[in-house]
């Protein structure tokens, strides 16, 4: 891809350099001075021009590559264990549309951990996330299922980090159903369906963490997630009183593609994560979207029903 982008730019760059030499000779002659005369100095000007622009495009590609962005390993601080928790969907009106809860079990240092949400709409979001906690975190296998009108395309998306393999099975706009099954060389840090139970362990005096993750458009594309503190925002749960730290957590794209991204002004959304710190930490609130290109909701605690 780099290479048809800096070939169709060069071409680009000889047409410019042609059209200057085309007005620089009607200017001469303009001017009585015959052009050939000056052709073996336009000739080197143009050349050094060419090299110059050649060499600055390939100095911005070489710094776009998506290995330019570094990543981290989250270090176990607090290991994982048993959780039933409810969670509740909520647009940022405030209009509940969608029930949710995450369990999760730990057999020695291998946890699983399952999320799902239900819509209102009869819509399915659903989280399967397999992981080892070994001194760091580090992602098995996740497997996320997005069906319903509540998404715009119903997805099926797997992830074996062992293997490398990525399968995405997915809708089109007419109904038919494709699937992209693919190896990728996957980092070590990938962390689909991790997001919430790293937050838990990310130290907040540290100004910017860099973790990796496999985005499905529906193919698969490794990009990077920064994610920066933003300071402590106070809470209350009825006659308590807490202070939660506020993440930011910024979708980094690499390469070409990330740069046209922002050129064109397609860079993802912000997802904003809300975690109580302490000896015991814990979620609180996020806002961001469900999937690529989706809409900003809120995912909060669910208070009880009256039973």
């Amino acid at each position: 891809m780099y290479r048809k982008f800096v070939n169709q730019f060069i071409e680009v760059i000889d047409g410019w350099t042609q059209a200057v030499g085309h007005a620089c000779c009607a200017a001469l002659m303009d001017h009585g001075i015959d052009c050939p005369h000056h052709s073996l100095r336009l000739e080197l000007q143009r050349s050094g021009a060419r090299s110059r622009l050649i060499a600055i495009l390939l100095a911005c590609v070489a710094m776009l590559q998506p290995n330019a962005l570094f990543a981290d390993m989250i270090p176990v601080r607090h290991t994982e264990g048993l959780i039933h928790g409810f969670l509740v969907v909520r647009t940022l009106e405030g209009k509940a549309i969608a029930d949710g809860q995450m369990t999760q079990d730990a057999r020695g240092d291998r946890v699983t951990t399952h999320l799902i949400f239900r819509f209102k709409d009869g819509s399915i979001y659903e989280d399967t996330t397999i992981f080892s906690q070994r001194g760091t975190f580090r992602l098995l296998s996740d497997r996320l299922i997005l069906r319903g009108p509540s998404f715009k395309q119903p997805m099926d998306t797997s992830i074996n980090t062992s293997t490398g393999q990525i399968k995405v099975r997915y809708t089109e706009a007419k109904g038919k159903e494709k699937v992209i099954a693919q190896r990728m060389e996957l980092p070590p840090d990938v962390a689909n369906g991790l997001l919430l139970t790293l937050m838990k362990d990310i130290k907040p005096s540290v100004p910017r963490t860099t973790v990796s993750m496999v985005a499905t458009t529906p193919k698969p594309r490794v990009v990077k997630l920064a994610i920066i503190p933003r300071g402590e925002e106070p809470f209350t749960i009825g006659r308590f009183h807490h202070k939660a730290m506020h993440f930011a957590v910024k979708v980094e794209i690499g390469g070409l593609t990330g740069f046209v991204a922002r050129l064109m002004g397609k860079q993802p959304a912000d997802t904003h994560v809300w975690v109580l710190g302490g000896e015991a930490p814990a979620f609180v609130k996020a806002e961001g979207p469900l999937y690529v290109g989706g809409p900003i909701w809120r995912i909060q605690l669910a208070s009880a029903g009256i039973f």
